[in-house]
């Protein structure tokens, strides 16, 4: 076994010695006589990538969110009132907020403050959403 490591180490020292030109031709050779290509999958290819993208999401939480008042809900006089209570809005202005939806409440909210929005509204009857 001893001379079958020795053998690989002294492949391993002869391709890291070659050339991009050299090894690309390696490559093409070894392609032709195993009738095997060294190119990934697209399906294997693809996974792997959706995994990372995965993973940063969760590593990376948003902290801020846009708060979007979907739908007023059956009851649009507490949908008005809830906007008040959780926005610097008007009466008329929540009013219009209200009649208008789907309509932008909060473009950059704090997590904590869009997720206190949502609450009091959706307990208006409200249909919100945060991205």
């Amino acid at each position: 076994m001893a001379t079958s490591k020795n053998a690989q180490e002294q492949l391993i020292e002869k391709i890291g010695s070659m050339t991009v030109m050299e090894l690309s031709d390696l490559v093409k050779a070894l392609e032709e006589k195993f009738d095997v290509s060294a190119a990934m999958p697209v399906a294997q290819a693809a996974a792997p990538m959706a995994a990372e993208g995965e993973g940063a999401a969760k590593e990376e939480e948003k902290s801020e969110y846009k708060v979007t008042l979907k739908e007023c809900g059956p009851e649009k006089i507490k949908t008005i009132k809830a906007l008040r209570q959780v926005t610097a809005l008007s009466l008329t202005e929540a009013k219009t907020a209200a009649e208008e939806a789907p309509t932008v409440i909060a473009e950059a909210a704090a997590k904590e403050d869009a997720n206190k929005m949502k609450e009091t509204l959706e307990a208006a009857g409200a249909k919100v959403e945060l991205s």
